[in-house]
């Protein structure tokens, strides 16, 4: 029987080649492949200067210490989202904020946003749910008004766009963060960059990867020989290796089908479900145009009297070995031992009892996309 799962990775010949050509190459790591996929992230997102590293979290983690974010700081961010988000606040000593979603898009709602504003707000973490991107005009619009930073997570969203924007381009925030993970968009096997338009912002950023060294003269305060440096701050070993942005240049190249057949496959799940009125989906605005990472399937399963346990469990028995997006964050007990409850964020905690993430990845064919529905439905009926 085979195994379908929410998401894979596609990786093609010339991917390897370029990998094995790494490994061919006299430097695995701190060479001339991290500049290059930078410079081509910057070409295709329209930002001015990009950082490459380990992980999103990696990226969401730097751009707090970044921004200078401690100790009574507070940053907003969504209860719909992968822990990282959240938690790269308390690692710089801030507090975390949540601000409820809207139903129709799980993207951040700004009216739930202006809610949680205070005169401690240093930042709002939007996350780009699935890969459309949240409204960032009205969210830098309040930026403006209350003097607050703007981190894009767009670990879903590299390839989207936001109207004549590509997510990435920072054009409504200071900083983007994208994850490489293998499920993602693309993929460099684990990975993440930040990108920003502040010279400033990256050349912190550029000094925090990198355990906080300077070996440049000009930043030198003193002078042994070619061997010496400086740390300037506590920083961290956040690189990512030439194995790895090899793997993505290439990746990159490839974005623009992957874009499209993923479209092609949400398309036709939608077109597969669409005279079952029990399942529903999530609404794309007119200012979107998303390189989907999820496209989750939505049901009513208390009002239905399914149980989804028993639902996900025939499911994974048949081959679809799905996944929810996600827990809200606020239920997790160390966020409960921060003073958050169930019950706090009615329209998230609503979200996750109904999601269910339907397999999304290039190499599906129409005729896999059909028989995962078939098969989605039969457990569905059978429950």
């Amino acid at each position: 029987m085979k195994i379908y799962s929410y998401g894979k990775q596609d990786i093609s010949q010339e991917e390897i080649d370029a990998v094995v050509g790494v490994l061919n190459s006299d430097t695995l790591t701190q060479g001339p492949k991290i500049k290059e996929f930078e410079s081509a992230i910057c070409e295709y997102t329209g930002a001015t200067y990009c950082v490459v590293l380990t992980n999103a979290t990696a990226g969401l983690h730097l751009s707090m210490l970044a921004l200078d974010v401690a100790a009574g700081d507070e940053v907003i961010t969504t209860p719909t989202t992968f822990m990282a988000s959240a938690n790269c606040v308390g690692y710089a000593g801030g507090t975390v904020k949540f601000a409820d979603i809207d139903p129709e898009t799980a993207n951040i709602s700004v009216c739930e946003i202006k809610r949680q504003i205070t005169s401690k707000t240093k930042a709002i973490i939007p996350v780009h749910y699935a890969g459309q991107s949240c409204d960032m005009e009205a969210i830098h619009d309040l930026g403006q008004k209350h003097g607050f930073y703007i981190v894009e997570d767009a670990a879903h969203a590299i390839g989207s766009d936001y109207k004549n924007a590509k997510v990435g381009s920072c054009a409504h925030s200071d900083m983007t963060v994208f994850s490489f993970h293998p499920v993602k968009n693309i993929t460099t096997g684990e990975g993440g960059a930040v990108t920003t338009n502040s010279r400033e912002l990256y050349e912190r950023l550029l000094l925090l990867r990198s355990h906080g060294i300077v070996k440049n003269d000009s930043q030198l305060t003193c002078a042994h020989g070619k061997w010496h440096y400086e740390m300037h701050r506590p920083g961290f070993n956040y690189r990512m290796t030439e194995l790895q942005a090899a793997l993505g240049l290439s990746q990159l190249k490839r974005i623009g089908k992957f874009k499209e057949k993923r479209r092609h496959i949400v398309s036709l799940y939608e077109k597969l479900f669409s005279k079952d009125s029990r399942i529903s989906f999530l609404e794309e605005r007119d200012y979107s145009n998303a390189c989907f990472h999820l496209w989750p399937a939505l049901i009513d399963f208390k009002n239905l009297k399914i149980d989804k346990k028993k639902f996900f469990d025939q499911l994974w028995k048949a081959g679809l070995h799905l996944q929810v997006h996600y827990v809200p964050v606020h239920w997790f007990s160390y966020y409960r031992n921060l003073g958050f409850s169930r019950g706090d964020f009615p329209k998230a905690e609503m979200y996750y009892e109904q999601t269910v993430s339907l397999p999304l990845y290039p190499s599906l064919s129409d005729d896999e996309v059909g028989y995962i529905s078939k098969t989605f439905l039969m457990a569905l009926n059978n429950v």
